[in-house]
């Protein structure tokens, strides 16, 4: 594209960065202002040099024209043309200087390149926080940005050379910083050192050098061109990872030892845990043992009142026979023995009538001394030892005397070749943590130098049935019987054994401020048949073996009996307005407890006195009737006193 300029002033205006070159005759210079023409040319952007084609007139000498000469100087890049000239001289010097202008555009867009690029560097320098530095090696000047000064805590204007910075590293990094100098300068590597400066407030930062040696074109070391950043914060990391590395090893150790310790405490858990488990399910067992054993021995007490009334009353029907006598005096020690054994099934199942009182154990083991003597045998020395006085204590005091011979059996039973047992009552307190509440207790120790028992057996000692003697020579209830006293009386039984040092037996007993009561002689209110006055008594049984037993017993005292089978027909019995001056009345029936038809009767007749024949001390919920008991199995003489005593309650 071309433009043809008709004045001056439309040619300088042409003058500019879109224009490739111009073309202008002397004629149209010689009457131009040449300054303004000057100032156009000289304004142009420094990549420009805009050619200019002067078309002049053929003449003599001149090459000495001042006018040319000026114009030389004016428009700087020019070409004369004489004219007349030759069309392809034209073409040529057209092309000449279209060429030289798309040299210049080329250049301009470098230029501009270049300028971005240094931006994009001085973006990058800002966002990375370094700082830009250019050492010279001869004269050991250093152009540097100003973040680059801010890191010295320079001024950005401030002249810094080398030697300003090495002012300003630490004194212990001089050295290296130099080295790395010397190095890089010798051999060419990359400039590449850490390290610290000190700034004026005596505060210490970590910068890190980086830079690249620069050569000339004669490969001679001419500058260092390279940044700088501050790397405290990175350093400081490091010192730190360095020093957690350097304790890892102990930290990884008592990480260990706690692991370790966690591990055992949980399995300490699981352990105590499996223990109460276990012992969960041995209470389990021994209390459905309990509840199995209670109702065994409850139905073998009402076959022994079956067994021990018939043969009492057989006892004063034969004939003065020795022979007979001796047979039925053999049957009823037979049932003595099964009563004895049923009181030790009871105790075990804590169904035992007790009949609890304040008791000294001192007036207790005394009474016993001559049984204990024949128990031990004349292998075994015996020892007693009693104190002067001590606190009473709330007990059953057959069950206590039969509890101390079963502990002394047993420790005779350890010592088949002879050995002392000791038996000794003592006072002692319980203290907190112990199986039994804290407070004053009265213990019961009984001890002997025999075999002793390990842990296990120990540990299963008072277990039901459990026994370590020969078979037939051991129930296996007897430390059970006893274990299961103490419980009911608020106690406890301690055993403490080792294989070949004996067994120490404490039988824990609470002290109570209770007075004993007084002993009344039972000849001044044991009925019998002769004196007693005949009543009319009605008895209240589902079993007809023990109905019938004690019907002929109460016959056999000279009382009129009638018999009811069930609670429902002694209430029909009753509804007939017959007259009776007692009710005896079993416990355990069905459909209707003997507690529920004492409830009914005395709704009916509440001035009818009863008794309540039973062989358990605990009542179920809901029987907080107070009436007097005859435990099972019972003689005519108990029943008898039992009978004289509920008339006389009833009566005085």
């Amino acid at each position: 594209m071309s433009a043809i300029c008709t004045d001056s002033a439309t040619f300088e205006n042409a003058i500019g960065d879109e224009a490739c070159f111009l073309i202008v005759t002397e004629e149209a210079l010689r009457a131009a202002d040449l300054r303004r023409l000057a100032e156009r040319v000289g304004a142009q952007p420094s990549w420009s040099d805009l050619p200019f084609i002067v078309l002049t007139r053929r003449a003599a000498g001149r090459e000495n024209d001042p006018f040319l000469a000026c114009l030389s100087d004016t428009l700087g890049n020019v070409t004369f043309l004489e004219r007349p000239f030759h069309p392809a001289t034209f073409i040529s010097v057209a092309r000449t200087a279209l060429k030289g202008r798309a040299r210049q555009y080329e250049a301009r867009a470098r230029i501009e390149e270049l300028h971005e690029s240094e931006e994009r560097l001085r973006t990058a320098l800002a966002a990375g926080r370094l700082g830009s530095w250019e050492l010279d090696l001869a004269t050991c000047e250093i152009t540097a940005s100003a973040s680059y000064k801010a890191l010295l805590r320079r001024k950005p204007d401030e002249p810094l050379t080398y030697a300003d910075v090495i002012a300003n590293v630490h004194p212990d990094d001089r050295e290296r910083l130099e080295t790395a100098l010397r190095t890089t300068v010798e051999a060419g590597s990359d400039y590449a050192v850490d390290a610290r400066v000190m700034w004026p407030d005596n505060s210490i930062r970590w910068v890190e050098f980086r830079a690249r040696l620069v050569r000339t074109s004669g490969n001679i070391p001419s500058r260092l061109t390279g940044v700088s950043s501050d790397v405290t914060h990175r350093r400081n990391a490091e010192a730190s990872l360095r020093q957690l590395n350097e304790t890892l090893e102990e930290r990884v150790a008592e990480r260990t030892a706690e692991l370790q310790r966690a591990h055992a405490s949980v399995l300490a858990q699981i352990e105590q845990r499996e223990r109460a488990e276990e012992q969960l399910r041995q209470v389990q067992k021994i209390e459905m043992i309990g509840q199995l054993t209670g109702g065994v021995a409850h139905d073998f007490n009402n076959l022994l009142m079956a067994i021990l009334g018939n043969l009492e009353l057989l006892r004063k029907h034969i004939p003065n026979d020795a022979k007979s006598a001796r047979l039925i005096a053999g049957a009823v020690q037979g049932a003595e023995r099964g009563a004895t054994l049923t009181q030790r099934l009871l105790a075990f199942a804590r169904r035992q009538d007790l009949r609890i009182e304040p008791k000294s154990l001192i007036d207790l083991v005394s009474g016993m001394t001559d049984l204990l003597e024949r128990s031990v045998g004349s292998q075994i020395e015996l020892e007693i030892d009693l104190p002067s006085k001590l606190p009473l204590a709330l007990v059953d005091a057959n069950q206590i005397e039969l509890a101390l011979l079963n502990l002394v059996v047993n420790a005779r039973d350890a010592m088949p070749e002879g050995g002392m047992l000791s038996i000794r009552v003592d006072q002692a307190k319980a203290h907190a943590g112990m199986e039994m509440v804290a407070g004053s207790y009265v213990r019961l120790i009984v001890s002997d130098t025999g075999q002793g028992m390990g842990a296990e057996t120990l540990r299963r000692a008072t277990e039901p049935f459990f026994t370590t003697k020969e078979l037939g020579k051991g129930t296996g209830l007897g430390l059970s019987m006893i274990h299961g006293l103490a419980v009911q009386l608020n106690g406890a039984l301690r055993l403490e054994s080792e294989p070949g040092c004996g067994t120490v037996a404490e039988l824990w007993l609470p002290v109570t401020t209770l007075a004993a009561e007084p002993k009344v002689c039972e000849e001044h209110i044991r009925p019998s048949a002769a004196n007693s006055a005949k009543m009319t008594i009605l008895i209240v049984d589902d079993d007809p073996l023990i109905a019938m037993s004690t019907v002929d017993m109460l016959e056999d005292l000279g009382h009129e009996v009638v018999g009811a089978q069930s609670g429902a027909q002694a209430l029909e019995v009753l509804q007939n307005n017959r007259p009776f001056d007692l009710l005896i009345t079993d416990f355990s029936m069905p459909k209707m407890t003997g507690v529920q038809l004492a409830r009914a009767v005395r709704e009916m007749r509440p001035e009818l006195p009863i008794l309540l024949a039973t062989g358990y001390a605990e009542l179920p919920a809901g029987s907080d009737l107070d009436l007097p008991r005859i435990g099972k199995p019972y003689l005519q003489e108990q029943l008898a006193v039992e009978i004289g005593k509920v008339v006389r309650r009833e009566y005085s």
